[in-house]
């Protein structure tokens, strides 16, 4: 029974198990992946399934094997992520959390939290050029290390930035008496 602790804290699975288990076989399992998928979208677990079967699978272990398997032999940034939008049909804010957690010193989650703290950034995952993508993204990403003392990890940073708009959003709701709920208050991803 005690194993089943480890799942409790998810972002601590992702990155004390997950991730480490990626770098090691090289490929991820369906339960690992779809873990990625709820700590950024519970709701889109069922869409981010079939995106994945609709690639010809009748299973989703063989997909996600194949997928990561692909993913992990991509040899930059920048074809990591094209890989997930173009090749799988992910959207900018999973490809990005699947990316954030495998490879956390290279990238961090597009969030429409973080977009709120940076005040800017909105729209990066409606554009339809690949290139206007990685650009925006490369200068999102930028803006979430500057917007940060420098002292923590870029991970840290992410979760700062979350956080604030979280700290502000529900700061306001208290005030109001939640009549006018600016967003959802889910949980960080």
């Amino acid at each position: 029974m005690k194993e089943y602790l480890a799942y409790y804290d998810i972002e601590w699975y992702l990155f004390q198990v997950v991730n480490k288990r990626f770098h090691k076989d090289g490929y991820l399992s369906a339960f690992d992946f779809f873990c990625i998928v709820i700590w950024k979208s519970n709701r889109a677990k069922s869409i981010v399934a079939r995106r994945l079967l609709k690639h010809g699978y009748a299973h989703l272990d063989e997909a996600v094997r194949d997928m990561t398997v692909g993913l992990s032999r991509q040899a930059s940034k920048r074809d990591k992520l094209f890989y997930l939008l173009k090749s799988w049909g992910f959207r900018l804010p999973m490809a990005t959390a699947v990316l954030t957690v495998l490879y956390p010193q290279d990238f961090t989650v597009y969030d429409i939290r973080v977009c709120d703290s940076l005040r800017q950034f909105h729209n990066l995952g409606n554009l339809t050029s690949f290139e206007r993508v990685w650009q925006g993204y490369e200068d999102f990403l930028r803006e979430v290390k500057k917007a940060v003392p420098e002292d923590l990890c870029l991970r840290d940073k992410d979760r700062c930035l979350w956080a604030k708009s979280f700290y502000g959003d529900l700061t306001q709701q208290i005030t109001t008496g939640f009549a006018k709920a600016p967003k959802e208050l889910e949980s960080p991803s």
